[in-house]
């Protein structure tokens, strides 16, 4: 390769390996790790507080969602990298101008600068494309630690009322599903006292054999608000609100551990009011045409 080409191509790798050096482009190789622990402090937390505490779950989902976009972009950048020096290397080792060759062009070398244009813009534009990534990477890793913290902070927040919980568990003794409905003594009590309260004309699921949650082991029903999966409106809307609020009213009493209605979970143990959960993607997956009441 002639001494200028040669210039010319360190050049060019340079500038790569300064874009590429941009703080922040490597991800912080303990967040996998801090994740795991949490995960295993969490599943010892629901527990103890004797089920799924939805909190966490959403916090873990919304923590493991932006590590994964972490680890993507971090891919994408590396990807990036590789391709950019492969290029740079091709283009000036297989017929790249020398930058010597632009103080003498003539004539019947306009096409020689039309390649060097070519060139010189294709390169521009992808370094400009690590560029991008490299910033995205670096916001999307930020992103992760941020949801991790708070996942952090949500396991502390919890362990703080872990005594407060234990009371109110203390009140109610663990049960098991009975031979014939599959359902606790306790989630029959509850489904009975909803019913006589308010009426069903959707029905009501309960048992889901196999599910991971509270319906698998029969502590939990889905008190239906409409038909076919469309969000509740109108009187049926009223109703479901109506039944939330008489689940939050008595739920201490009688054994209620939480609920969710219309993308929003409240739990009874920690009596934290409502909170959001993220778009799971549908009106029955986001609880818009049905109360779900999980029970102690």
């Amino acid at each position: 390769m002639k001494p200028g080409r040669v210039l010319a191509l360190a050049v060019v790798l340079a500038g790569l390996a300064a874009v590429a050096g941009t703080p922040g482009a490597q991800a912080d190789p303990d967040r996998q790790a801090k994740l795991n622990q949490l995960t295993k402090q969490s599943k010892a937390l629901s527990k103890a507080y004797r089920g799924e505490i939805q909190s966490l779950e959403e916090a873990k989902r919304a923590a493991r969602k932006a590590d994964a976009r972490a680890k993507s972009l971090k891919s994408s950048v590396a990807s990036a990298e590789t391709s950019l020096t492969m290029y740079a290397q091709t283009s000036y080792m297989n017929g790249g101008l020398d930058p010597t060759q632009m103080f003498t062009f003539g004539n019947g070398d306009l096409n020689q600068a039309a390649k060097l244009n070519y060139l010189a813009t294709e390169r521009a534009a992808r370094l400009n494309r690590l560029a991008a990534l490299l910033k995205e990477a670096k916001q999307a890793e930020k992103a992760a630690d941020d949801k991790i913290d708070e996942l952090e902070d949500n396991i502390e927040e919890l362990r703080k009322k872990r005594r407060q919980v234990e009371r109110l568990l203390a009140r109610f003794g663990f049960q098991t599903p009975d031979a014939g409905t599959g359902l606790t003594p306790r989630m029959i009590s509850i489904r009975n006292q909803i019913m006589q309260n308010f009426p069903m004309p959707y029905g009501v699921g309960c048992l889901r054999r196999g599910d991971p949650g509270e319906h698998g082991v029969g502590r939990a029903c889905d008190f239906m608000m409409s038909p076919g999966g469309r969000p509740a409106a109108g009187d049926d809307l009223e109703r479901g609100n109506a039944l939330a609020e008489w689940c939050i009213k008595n739920g201490r009493q009688i054994g209620i551990m939480y609920i969710i209605w219309q993308q929003r979970y409240y739990d009874i143990r920690t009596g934290g009011g409502w909170r959001m959960m993220a778009d799971r993607g549908s009106p029955t997956a986001n609880h818009y045409d049905h109360v779900h009441v999980s029970v102690l």
